[in-house]
């Protein structure tokens, strides 16, 4: 395990717990104490992953993400003092991988680190294939590819997850306990708002009216169905 991870806090104590417990499970890791200098560490260290707390006196931890997610698909991991549904809902639309709120057990935080690392190195793709092309939408799991009238298209990792997971079952209603293992793992079975989250970030990126949407269908209290391609 070489996987470099980035932790972004004003708090040196969770910075040198965080440093400490991932360094002992064989993680490469760096700092930055505020939003400021996580900008030039994302530059110059190219983490695998990012830990970032919102509330930071110089930049807000939102604001760090919105503007990552401008040019990189790198996994985020949001941290919050706060338990409000707002914040957890905020991250996740504007492309954060997960949220976690402190106080926070670092077994808990280790294994989403490495369910996360290990999902987005596990996305084989499949050679020799189109997975959906209906004359406006091209979705190419084999070249990561996805366009709407031949513009490319940019998603996050998670929207990118969920979309591939959608499309390689079309016409099938996949619940939205079956999206959370999937996706997530088994640890967040009762946390709907992420797949509402990313879903509703794909319909933008991809629906002619996100409001009506002809490709992600949701099933009322049951999960989303991708259309079947004809």
């Amino acid at each position: 395990m070489n996987e470099k991870i980035l932790i972004v806090d004003d708090t040196a104590d969770i910075r040198e717990l965080l440093i400490e417990a991932l360094q002992i499970a064989g993680y490469v890791v760096c700092e930055a104490a505020n939003g400021a200098e996580a900008f030039i560490k994302i530059k110059m260290e190219s983490p695998d992953l990012v830990i970032l707390d919102i509330t930071m006196p110089d930049i807000s931890g939102f604001h760090v993400l919105r503007e990552l997610r401008k040019t990189s698909k790198t996994p985020v991991i949001m941290l919050s003092a706060r338990a409000e549904t707002a914040d957890k809902v905020e991250s996740l639309q504007l492309g954060a991988d997960d949220y976690m709120t402190k106080p926070f057990q670092i077994a808990e935080m280790t294994a989403r680190i490495e369910a996360i690392i290990r999902r987005t190195t596990m996305n084989t793709p499949i050679p020799g294939k189109v997975d959906f092309n209906d004359g406006r939408l091209l979705i190419d799991f084999a070249k990561r590819r996805v366009a709407i009238n031949d513009k490319e298209m940019e998603l996050t990792p998670k929207e990118y997850e969920l979309l591939r997971e959608l499309v390689l079952n079309a016409g099938i209603v996949l619940q939205y306990d079956y999206i959370l293992k999937k996706i997530w793992g088994d640890e967040y079975k009762d946390e709907k708002q992420l797949v509402y989250a990313v879903a509703k970030r794909l319909r933008a990126k991809l629906e002619v009216n996100p409001k009506n949407p002809k490709y992600i269908v949701a099933i009322s209290g049951v999960g989303y169905r991708f259309k079947e391609s004809f």
